[in-house]
């Protein structure tokens, strides 16, 4: 008899599973197959199923009963013929109603007068045995060679009236321990599934990338069937689509296209290869205009979508700022670029500014100069002082680049001491250059130069870790950054080329 629990949870089960009675059966361990599809017919009718177990009413009619007996005293009074006959009942319920109907009709015992007589001892050991229920009645009768009404007898004549309830009592244990055993197997299906639960979690984490809270059921149909592949060596099928909600006939679908062949293949390889040798730096826009170089054309969702599948994930900018400004010790020029970036050749505006990297080994500054013609890094020195000769060197760098048929650039820069000292102002007088000034505590006002120290703090400083790096090497990474940005480092705005790619299909001398 199974309870209103057990009979509930295998009609819900049956339901989840598409209606698939193997499957069910499979997975709880019962009930029968006609048995679950009545619990499902009774669901069906009433949304529920009742708590009781129903009383089954008689098999057959006083109707049936009286025309078997009829037919029977008809046709010779042979059994086999009228059970032939009527296809009902069985031999031995057909023989009860026979004699309930004719109690004449049973043959007399023929026998000797009296009773055998058994050994004390025999009768003992047969008590003793009946009692133990180690084995069934009839297995000791047969072993003692009597029949099993007469063991009953012997226990009756030697125990009286007290071996009765005893015997009621031992017949509760076998029940108990059936019960017992229910529940045993109730609590090893739940174990079993709170161990595919935590597979499935792991798995998606290994395979996926996903947390270990991820909720399984929001998962794709894709996703769920990597999973399944990955671990239906260790459990069933049918109980893993069951965990995951995923119907079989999707599984089978998702895992014939997982099989095709990636027609993508070569593009994946590409955008993994460009991004490792671009410092893990490049978007989906610059991925995709490195791929059309290689005359690999693609959509940007195809990018963005090869990303994710490969975890090629840039990395996010922190925002932290150097300042040297230290009050007005000397008048500022007017801000001559007022925001305006844009250059209609090289060496017309530069922009200035210092930014500082904090690392285990100690603190290093860079001084660039930008032209705002196309970001190209004209000079820059790096050292370990934000002083004089940082920003001096640079600007004498800067200076010799130009010959003297160019226009004289502006050079924009914070209100920072290091633009205001006279080594500072004497270099630019004798080139002829013109300053500009942003506004006190206005770092919008040299947004082009912010925007790159941003990118090379977010592509270079911050991804990697620095405690085992010294100075030097600092130092030594940072220049080939710069190198690398002017050299080969493309930019959307300038056609998918790099700043000196950019003047040489110009013709421009970088």
């Amino acid at each position: 008899m199974y309870s209103y629990e057990d009979r509930i949870r295998a009609v819900e089960l049956y339901i989840r599973l598409g209606k698939r009675v193997r499957a069910t059966i499979l997975q709880l361990g019962y009930p029968t197959k006609n048995a679950l599809k009545g619990w499902h017919r009774e669901y069906e009718k009433r949304l529920d199923l009742p708590v009781g177990v129903a009383v089954r009413g008689p098999k057959y009619s006083q109707a049936h009963k009286q025309a078997a007996v009829e037919h029977y005293l008809t046709h010779d009074r042979c059994i086999s013929a009228t059970m032939r006959a009527l296809g009902y009942p069985g031999r031995g319920t057909l023989t009860a109603w026979v004699r309930e109907a004719l109690p004449q009709t049973r043959k007399a015992i023929v026998g000797v007068a009296g009773r055998p007589s058994y050994p004390d001892s025999l009768k003992q050991e047969g008590v003793i045995s009946l009692c133990g229920r180690e084995e069934s009645a009839q297995a000791i009768a047969d072993k003692l060679g009597v029949c099993r009404p007469t063991l009953y007898n012997w226990r009756n004549q030697l125990l009286g009236s007290e071996a009765l309830s005893t015997m009621k009592r031992n017949k509760s244990v076998p029940a108990e321990r059936e019960e017992l055993q229910r529940q045993l197997e109730s609590l090893q299906r739940d174990i079993r599934q709170l161990q595919i639960e935590r597979d499935l979690l792991k798995k998606a984490n290994e395979l996926l990338k996903k947390g270990l809270g991820v909720d399984l059921q929001l998962l794709s149909n894709r996703e769920k069937t990597l999973l399944v592949d990955a671990l239906k060596d260790l459990y069933r099928l049918p109980d893993l689509l069951a965990q995951l909600g995923l119907a079989r006939s999707s599984y089978f679908y998702h895992r014939a296209r997982v099989k095709l062949a990636d027609k993508y293949l070569a593009v994946r390889q590409s955008i993994a290869e460009i991004f490792e040798l671009n410092r893990r730096c490049y978007g989906y826009r610059r991925l995709r205009a490195s791929l059309a170089r290689q005359r690999i054309v693609v959509s940007e969702k195809v990018v963005q979508r090869l990303m994710k599948q490969e975890s090629l994930v840039v990395a996010r900018p922190k925002r932290r700022r150097y300042g040297s400004y230290l009050g007005e010790i000397s008048p500022a020029p007017e801000n001559l670029i007022n925001r305006d970036f844009q250059a209609r050749a090289p060496n017309e505006k530069w922009l200035t500014d210092i930014t500082e990297f904090q690392i285990p080994a100690g603190k290093v500054y860079l001084s660039p100069i930008i032209d705002c013609f196309d970001g190209l890094v004209i000079s820059w020195s790096i050292g370990t002082h934000p002083d004089a000769e940082l920003v001096n060197t640079m600007l004498d760098a800067a200076i010799e680049t130009l010959s003297d048929a160019d226009a004289r650039p502006i050079v924009h820069s914070d209100r920072g001491a290091h633009y205001r000292w006279p080594g500072w102002l004497s270099r630019v007088d004798d080139a002829k250059l013109v300053r500009s000034m942003s506004r006190k505590g206005c770092s919008q006002d040299n947004a082009a130069c912010e925007g790159f120290f941003g990118r090379l703090k977010t592509e270079l400083f911050y991804p990697r870790d620095w405690k085992a790096a010294t100075v030097e090497q600092f130092v030594k990474e940072v220049d080939s950054y710069i190198r690398w940005y002017n050299e080969k480092r493309i930019k959307i705005s300038l056609g998918a080329l790099s700043p000196v790619e950019y003047r040489e299909s110009l013709g421009i001398k970088a």
